[in-house]
């Protein structure tokens, strides 16, 4: 069984990694560089770049901060936010600053650019990262789950299960399943939601949205197929009275026989 995984998510807004809750009301945390040198530096397992706004503001990512982040990034990095074509992605990986693309949004209004990254740079290089937010079951919903866009802004009345399998057809190799109620709110994750999607797609999916104490990392890992999860809240939230390093976080999960990539002294 392959080794669950820790990701660090952040939310990038004017060069500075932020905090949010349910997608809104971010608090401001520290420059995106400096900050991803010092994550990087307690051995994470991986990092993820959103650029949050750019979806919303319908504009690029900003490269000139990726850039400068990338550079002090010594793990996987996956990079998402205003990625819109082919081209946007090519730029991207040509400047050196990513491993894998993220696509939410863009991916949700045309579902080709999916199949079309994956067939140019690789299914493994591209990740389908989706909002969710539980609304009730109903005949559109089957799940209960609802796909919002543009930073939770826009819902789109699609059922996030089935989106969620639509684009492992297409070609995503992960799937970042974003809870939106959760997001924030260091109260755990949505283990429906998240077992749910990992039992129905072939490819990994990572969890997203509730982490706040190490306990909750060991339920999603042992309650659902999860192989890996985002823990930023964890780290660094200001709305948590104690904050946890990647190092403690580990010796818990593999105190409680999980899996994890070993830290080096």
């Amino acid at each position: 069984m392959a080794e669950k995984k820790l990701i660090a998510c952040f939310d990038i807004i004017k060069g500075r990694v932020t905090k949010a809750k349910n997608f809104f009301d971010n608090i401001d945390v520290a420059p995106a560089d400096e900050f991803a040198a010092a994550i990087c530096a307690q051995q994470i397992d991986g990092l993820i770049f959103f650029d949050v706004t750019a979806s919303n503001e319908k504009r690029k990512i900003d490269i000139e901060t990726l850039k400068k982040v990338a550079k002090n990034v010594s793990v996987p990095f996956t990079v998402g936010g205003g990625i819109k074509t082919l081209d946007d992605m090519r730029e991207v990986f040509e400047v050196g600053a990513a491993d894998k693309i993220s696509v939410d949004s863009m991916a949700v209004r045309n579902p080709q650019i999916i199949a079309d990254s994956a067939k140019e740079f690789g299914s493994e290089r591209i990740v389908l990262s989706t909002q969710v937010k539980f609304v009730g079951k109903s005949e559109k919903l089957p799940s209960g789950y609802e796909v919002a866009i543009d930073g939770a802004r826009v819902f789109t009345g699609i059922d996030a299960l089935e989106w969620i399998k639509r684009g492992a057809d297409l070609g995503a190799g992960e799937i970042c399943v974003n809870s939106i109620d959760k997001d924030g709110t260091c109260s755990g994750f949505d283990l429906e939601i998240t077992g749910n999607a990992a039992d129905l797609v072939s490819v990994p999916v990572m969890a997203s949205g509730g982490a706040g104490q190490p306990e909750h990392l060991y339920e999603v890992f042992t309650k659902t197929k999860a192989q890996s999860a985002i823990i930023s809240s964890m780290l660094y939230s200001p709305r948590l009275e104690k904050n946890f390093t990647v190092c403690e976080i580990k010796e818990y999960l593999s105190g409680k026989g999980i899996d994890v990539v070993a830290t080096k002294e």
